[in-house]
């Protein structure tokens, strides 16, 4: 990755945008083409004549090359002049690659413009989640309200989705989708120069600097396996939540809602995280957010109502939230700047791995199990939980103070 970049350049201050606002905005887009797909992908390409399992394979193949990616992605972005470079590049990749699904009908075509849709703007996911929480620390502002413009941009367009593809049909599926993946692209590059000017000798990696084996510890690999467990059972659902729903008798016009309430819940809950979770250790927010997801997984595998579908989908503002700025402050907290964003990629990566598993595993379990695929789901939450507990068994926090610094 190269130093810098002079056409990609941008000051710490845009007249009338501050950078909270610019990241804001751009957070608005990261996961706008995903709460599309989450509304109406599965249904989409069981309509194009992919089995359910296809369908897995689908969304699986770009998550398990991730793997290979991520950690390589997260270290270049480390050693560029700031970390924005790599955040452009990778959005300008994702942007263009969607145009391709104008063009294949096939599995296999289907499969290759997906994946070169979706690796680049899941790999650059980590890099602007530790760019964003470095600059607000940096800046002394909120992060939380800040990332839980991604989640907005989640619901708006989820629900958005739902409406138009009713409205239109299946048809209209395809330019939602590649106008939310343009439009992320072009507010790449307002984003602000994410690390401290220069005055401030903001740490730039060295060849002798930290290394993230230091960090290869069982205290600190249990809570990324938490998290990876817990995480895994959201791709589950954004995955192929919407096509156990239409299976399980939900009409398809309360799919995108259904959706919506779940991001409403989190972006509500991101927004009131410093009064809510201010208090809280990272790792008992791991534990918390197993718990609550165990509870949530379970009811949801007995087919329940539209009523309790709507509480368990609200649910969704205490599994994915803890479990979030859990593993973003825990390795925060331990991880230097220098190696920030390769410290994010590494859990992202584990996530991932997890999450190929599963939805590997799921597309398969539903053909066999239908909704009850969710109590394997749960099993999944409840194990998260506990390896978030062994961590703090293995190096507790030895006081409140500490434990918010350093759990």
């Amino acid at each position: 990755m190269p130093r810098s970049i002079p056409f990609m350049a941008s000051s710490d201050r845009a007249e009338g945008f501050s950078p909270e606002l610019r990241a804001s905005l751009f957070h608005f887009t990261v996961f706008a083409s995903t709460g599309a797909a989450s509304a109406y992908l599965a249904i989409w390409l069981s309509g194009k004549g992919l089995s359910s399992e296809q369908i897995g394979v689908v969304n699986a193949l770009p998550v398990l090359l991730m793997l290979f990616v991520t950690m390589l992605i997260g270290r270049l972005a480390d050693r560029a002049s700031d970390w924005r470079v790599a955040i452009i590049i990778l959005a300008l990749i994702a942007g263009v690659a969607p145009i391709g699904f104008f063009f294949v009908n096939e599995f296999w075509g289907l499969l290759l413009v997906f994946t070169l849709s979706t690796l680049p703007s899941g790999a650059l996911v980590p890099v602007i989640d530790a760019a964003t929480l470095r600059m607000t620390q940096r800046r002394g502002t909120d992060f939380g309200s800040v990332r839980a413009w991604g989640t907005v941009g989640y619901m708006v367009t989820a629900a958005l989705t739902g409406v138009l593809i009713g409205w239109l049909g299946a048809v209209a599926f395809v330019p939602i989708f590649v106008v939310l993946s343009l439009l992320r692209s072009g507010l790449a590059f307002p984003l602000p120069q994410f690390r401290a000017p220069p005055a401030i000798d903001a740490p730039v990696r060295k060849r002798d600097g930290a290394k993230l084996k230091a960090l290869m510890k069982p205290w600190f690999l249990l809570p990324c396996i938490a998290f990876a467990l817990i995480q895994a059972t959201h791709f589950f659902l954004g995955a192929m939540g919407a096509l156990v729903w239409k299976i399980d008798g939900i009409p398809e016009g309360w799919i995108g809602p259904l959706i919506a309430i779940s991001a409403a819940g989190e972006a509500l809950m991101m927004f009131f995280w410093r009064r809510v979770g201010g208090h809280l250790s990272a790792r008992m927010m791991l534990i918390i957010a197993g718990v609550v997801g165990c509870v949530r997984w379970g009811l949801m595998a007995l087919n329940p109502a539209l009523p309790l579908l709507i509480v368990l989908q609200a649910l969704h503002a205490i599994t994915l939230p803890f479990s979030y700025f859990g593993m973003m402050l825990f390795i925060a907290n331990w991880a230097p700047e220098e190696i920030a964003a390769e410290a994010q990629g590494f859990s992202a990566a584990l996530t991932q791995g997890f999450a190929v598993v599963t939805l590997l595993a799921f597309g398969w379990l539903i053909g066999i199990m239908g909704g009850q695929a969710y109590f394997v789901a749960a099993a999944m939450a409840l194990a998260g939980a506990g390896a978030a507990w062994w961590s703090l068994l293995l190096k507790p926090a030895h006081s409140r103070d500490e434990g918010l610094a350093h759990a």
